[in-house]
C-alpha cells in the first residue's frame, strides 16, 4: 500500500503481520520491515504509530496477553462439565497452538523489548504469568466445585501445568504434540487430585 494511504484499524493490521512473521519465521526474523511487508503497508506507517520497534513489540505482546482473558473466562465457565483433564489439555493446546510460544520466544530474544515490559509487567513473562492465572483460577473453580480434592496446591500445579505444555509445545520447527501427550502431560500433574471418575 503507498505512503499516505489511509489504513483503516492500523494496529491490528501490523499485530496481525507480526503474528503470521512470528510463527512463520521466528523472533529473528520479526523486523519493522518484515511486520509492514507482511501487513502490505510502507515501513513509515509502523514508525507513526508506534515510538520504535520496540515499542511496538511491547504493545503487540500486551495485546496478545488482553486476548487472553476470552480463553480465560472460556475455561472458567467449563468448570463442571467435561472431564477436568480434557478441559485443561484442551486449554494448554489452544495456548500454546496459537502465538503465545513464539511470544515466549521473542520477549527471551530481545533485551530492550523485556526492558520495556518491566515497565508495566514486574515480573515473569506476560503469557506465561497470564496463562498460570488462567489455569489457577480454572483449578479454584474446580476444587469449589469437589471436582479435585480440597487440599490440592493450585498455586504449585498452575505453573507446573504451564511449564510443562510450554516444553512440550516449545519446538517450533517440529510437529505439534499429539493430544495424547498433551492428557499424558496434563494427567501426570493433575491425576492425584482429581476426584471426577476416570473415563
Amino acid at each position: 500500500m503507498p505512503t499516505g494511504v489511509a489504513i483503516r484499524a492500523v494496529r491490528v493490521q501490523l499485530f496481525d503481520a507480526a503474528d503470521r512473521v512470528l510463527l512463520r519465521a521466528g523472533p529473528s526474523a520479526l523486523t519493522s520491515r518484515a511486520v509492514t511487508t507482511e501487513a502490505g503497508c510502507a515501513k513509515g506507517v509502523l514508525h507513526r504509530h508506534f515510538e520504535d520497534f520496540d515499542a511496538f513489540l511491547a504493545e503487540f505482546v500486551l495485546d496478545r496477553v488482553d486476548r487472553m482473558d476470552s480463553q480465560a473466562a472460556a475455561l472458567r465457565e467449563a468448570a463442571g462439565t467435561g472431564t477436568v483433564t480434557d478441559n485443561l489439555a484442551d486449554a494448554l493446546t489452544a495456548l500454546f497452538g496459537s502465538v503465545a510460544v513464539a511470544i515466549v520466544a521473542l520477549v527471551t530474544f530481545r533485551d530492550e523489548l523485556r526492558a520495556r515490559l518491566r515497565r508495566t509487567w514486574p515480573a515473569g513473562v506476560p503469557v506465561l504469568t497470564e496463562a498460570v492465572t488462567m489455569i489457577a483460577s480454572y483449578l479454584v473453580a474446580e476444587r469449589e466445585l469437589g471436582r479435585i480434592s480440597p487440599d490440592a496446591e493450585v498455586d504449585a500445579l498452575a505453573p507446573t501445568l504451564i511449564g510443562a505444555a510450554h516444553l512440550l509445545f516449545a519446538d517450533r520447527r517440529g510437529a505439534p504434540p499429539t493430544t495424547e501427550a498433551v492428557h499424558k502431560v496434563v494427567t501426570t500433574v493433575v491425576g492425584g487430585v482429581v476426584r471426577e471418575p476416570r473415563p
